[in-house]
C-alpha cells in the first residue's frame, strides 16, 4: 500500500513549529526536527520557509495572531490596557516567544501591522503625534506583554545550587550591611512563583501596576496639552 502523502502549507508549518517549540523549547527546535514532527523530509519545509530565521519570523506572526484586536467603543486607556494584557497572555502560553521577539533583526509585515495598530490606539484616543511618539518609546517591550524586572533573580537561582538556610541568612545580612536600600525594597513583598513570562519578566501584579501608572501619566500629559517642544524649553 503506498505511503499517504503529507500535504503542507505555510500556516501548517508555522503552527506545527509553535506547538513543537512549546513542547521541546526553542533551542531544540530545528528544521530537521520539525520535518520529523510533520512526517516529511527537511527539504519539503523549504518550499514554505527559506531558513530557520524565516521560520522564527513566521512563528512570531502566529503569536501576534493570538493577540486580541483592540476593543471597540471603549476609552483609549482601556483599549491599550486590554491589548497589552492579551499580548501578555499569548506570551504566557508560549514561554519561548519573548526570546524570539527580542532577537528579531528585521520588522516583518506582521510586526509592523501590530506596531501600527498599537500606535493607532493612542492616536485614535486623541493623543497628539508628538506625545504618542514619546509614549511608544516609554512603552517599549511592554506592548508585547513583558518588561525587564529589576529584582528578578530567576537566572541566578537556576544556575546556582540551593543554599543552606544559614548561608542564605549570612548572605542577606551581608546584603543588608552593604546595600540596605536595595534589600529593603526587594524584600518588601513576596512574588508568586511561576508567574513570569520567560526569563527576566515580572509577575502579573507588578506588570499591571507599572502599566496603569504609565497610562495614567500619559493621560495627564494629554489633558495638559503636553508637547516635547514646550517641555524642552
Amino acid at each position: 500500500m503506498p505511503e499517504k502523502r503529507v500535504y503542507l502549507n505555510r500556516d501548517r508549518v508555522l503552527r506545527a513549529a509553535v506547538a513543537l517549540a512549546d513542547e521541546i523549547g526553542i533551542d531544540a527546535l530545528s528544521m530537521r526536527r520539525l520535518a520529523q514532527e510533520l512526517g516529511v523530509v527537511p527539504m519539503a519545509l523549504y518550499k514554505h520557509v527559506q531558513n530557520k530565521e524565516e521560520l522564527l519570523d513566521g512563528m512570531v506572526e502566529v503569536i501576534i495572531g493570538e493577540i486580541d484586536a483592540p476593543v471597540v467603543d471603549a476609552e483609549w486607556k482601556t483599549v491599550v490596557r486590554e491589548r497589552v494584557l492579551s499580548a501578555r497572555r499569548a506570551l504566557q502560553r508560549h514561554p519561548w516567544a519573548r526570546s524570539v521577539l527580542e532577537t528579531r533583526t528585521r520588522q516583518t509585515p506582521a510586526v509592523l501591522d501590530y506596531m501600527d495598530s498599537f500606535t493607532g490606539m493612542f492616536l485614535d484616543g486623541g493623543l497628539s503625534v508628538d506625545l504618542t511618539h514619546h509614549v511608544m518609546h516609554a512603552i517599549g517591550g511592554r506592548m508585547w506583554g513583558f518588561t525587564q524586572e529589576l529584582f528578578d533573580d530567576s537566572a541566578a537561582r537556576k544556575a546556582a545550587p540551593p543554599m543552606p538556610p544559614e548561608a542564605q541568612a549570612a548572605m542577606m545580612r551581608q546584603m543588608g550591611d552593604s546595600y540596605p536600600n536595595i534589600l529593603a525594597v526587594a524584600m518588601a513583598s513576596a512574588h508568586d512563583e511561576g508567574t513570569a513570562v520567560g526569563h527576566g519578566c515580572d509577575d502579573q501584579f507588578e506588570f499591571e501596576f507599572a502599566l496603569d501608572v504609565m497610562l495614567d501619566g500619559f493621560e495627564r500629559l494629554h489633558e495638559r496639552g503636553w508637547s516635547s517642544r514646550r517641555a524642552a524649553v
